[in-house]
C-alpha cells in the first residue's frame, strides 16, 4: 500500500500565521498556541505558534516553525519570525529582517529593492488583517528567518538576483509533498475528467499562470489540465486516451523549454529557456548584442523586457510554433497541438496559428 504523502504548509502561510497571532494579543491581550488561516485556495490551515510576545506595547513579535510535510523543503524546520507595529494610515508596508533577501533584478513577481515577499504572501497577510480588523489597517510587518542566510545559498536565488537570503512564497499556503511518480498519477485524471466533461481537445497548462490567463481569456475551466513539469508524461497520457488535440497556454519560461525539445520541466532537469529564446530570436535577425542580452538576462520575464525594448515581438509566434511542432514530434503526429505564450502577468505575448483555430473552436477567444 503507497503511503499517503502529508501536505505542510509554505514560509508564507508561516508569516501570516505569526501575524494573526501577534495580531490577537495586539487586540485581545490573549497569547494563543495555535492559529486558523484559510489558505489563497480554500484550504483551512492550522499552524502552531511557538511563542508570542508584546514589546513595550510598541510592537509585537511571533515565532512559527515551518513545516514541510512530506515535501523536501531546505525551509523544513527553520523559524519564521514576524514583528507587528501599527502606523499611520491604512495601509501595510512589508519590511524583510535577517535572512530574507532582497530583489536586485528585474524579472521577478517582486519589483527591485523590495524585500523578497511574493505576492501570494502578502495576500494571505492581508485576508488575516482584514479578519482580525475587518479592514486593512496600517501596520509595519517584519519577516526574519534568521537560518535563510545560509538556507538561501541552497535555492536557486542567487542567481535570480535575490541577495541575502530566502523568499517568502508559496501561491496559496499549502506546501503539498512533490514525489514524482505519485504526483505524476494525480495529474492525470484531470484528462479523463475533463474528457468525461466532453471535450476531445484539452489546455494544457504548466502552471498557475497559465490557468489564470487561460480562464480569462474566456475558455473553458472544465478543459483545462495541469501538467506541472511533466509535459511529456502527459501528452503521452492523453495519447492513451484518445484525445484529439491540445493548447498549450502558459507561461514563456515553461514552453520555451518544449520548444527547445524539453518535456520535463524542472528547473534543474531541463532548462533552456534563454537559449531557446536567443536562438529563435537570433534566427530571425536579432542584433547579436542584444540576443547576448538575452542569454545573460536573469529570468524570461527580464527576456521579455530585452524583447520589447528592441520591438522584437513577432518572435514569440515563432517560439509557440516550434514549440508545438516539437511536442507533435513527441506524440509522433498523433494529436494537433497549438501553443499560447503569455508573461509572468498572463497577458498573452504571442500564439501559432493551431493555437488561434483552437481557441476559435472553443468559441471563446476575446
Amino acid at each position: 500500500m503507497s503511503k499517503i504523502l502529508q501536505s505542510g504548509y509554505t514560509t508564507g502561510a508561516c508569516a501570516a500565521a505569526g501575524v494573526k497571532a501577534a495580531l490577537i494579543l495586539m487586540t485581545t491581550d490573549k497569547i494563543v498556541e495555535s492559529v486558523e488561516i484559510t489558505a489563497l485556495d480554500g484550504t483551512i490551515l492550522f499552524i502552531p505558534i511557538k511563542q508570542v510576545k508584546n514589546h513595550d506595547n510598541t510592537e509585537i513579535s511571533s515565532e512559527v516553525v515551518k513545516f514541510s510535510g512530506d515535501d523536501p523543503d531546505v525551509t523544513n524546520g527553520a523559524s519564521v519570525f514576524t514583528t507587528v507595529k501599527r502606523i499611520d494610515g491604512n495601509e501595510i508596508i512589508f519590511k524583510g529582517g535577517k535572512g530574507i533577501g532582497i530583489v536586485t533584478r528585474a524579472g521577478l513577481s517582486v519589483p527591485v529593492g523590495e524585500p523578497a515577499i511574493n505576492p501570494g504572501p502578502r495576500q494571505l497577510i492581508k485576508n488575516v488583517v482584514k479578519e482580525i480588523f475587518g479592514k486593512v489597517v496600517g501596520l509595519e510587518i517584519t519577516i526574519s528567518i534568521p537560518a535563510g542566510v545560509e538556507l538561501a545559498k541552497k535555492t536557486l536565488n542567487p542567481i535570480l538576483g535575490i541577495e541575502g537570503g530566502l523568499s517568502i512564497i508559496g501561491t496559496t499556503g499549502v506546501l503539498r509533498p512533490m514525489s514524482e511518480e505519485a504526483y505524476k498519477k494525480s495529474l492525470v485524471p484531470q484528462i479523463d475528467v475533463a474528457s468525461a466533461a466532453g471535450f476531445d481537445t484539452l489546455i494544457f497548462v504548466p502552471g498557475k499562470i497559465g490557468e489564470v490567463a487561460a480562464i480569462k481569456q474566456g475558455l473553458p475551466k472544465a478543459a483545462i489540465v495541469q501538467t506541472s513539469n511533466f509535459v511529456g508524461y502527459m501528452l503521452e497520457a492523453a495519447v492513451e486516451r484518445k484525445i484529439k488535440g491540445i493548447l498549450f497556454f502558459g507561461h514563456i519560461g515553461k514552453l520555451s523549454k518544449v520548444a527547445a525539445g524539453v518535456f520535463y520541466t524542472h528547473n534543474r532537469i531541463g532548462d533552456a529557456r534563454l537559449e531557446a529564446i536567443a536562438a529563435y530570436s537570433a534566427a530571425e535577425g536579432l542584433n547579436c548584442d542584444v540576443v547576448k542580452k538575452i542569454l545573460n538576462a536573469n529570468t524570461t520575464d527580464e527576456a521579455v523586457l530585452i524583447i520589447a525594448e528592441n520591438h522584437f515581438e513577432h518572435v514569440y509566434k515563432i517560439i509557440a510554433e516550434r514549440a508545438s511542432i516539437r511536442a507533435k514530434r513527441y506524440i509522433f503526429g498523433e494529436m494537433d497541438i497549438g501553443t499560447v505564450l503569455v508573461n509572468r502577468s498572463g497577458e498573452i505575448l504571442g500564439y501559432d496559428s493551431a493555437a488561434e483555430m483552437m481557441i476559435k473552436n472553443f468559441n471563446s477567444f476575446k
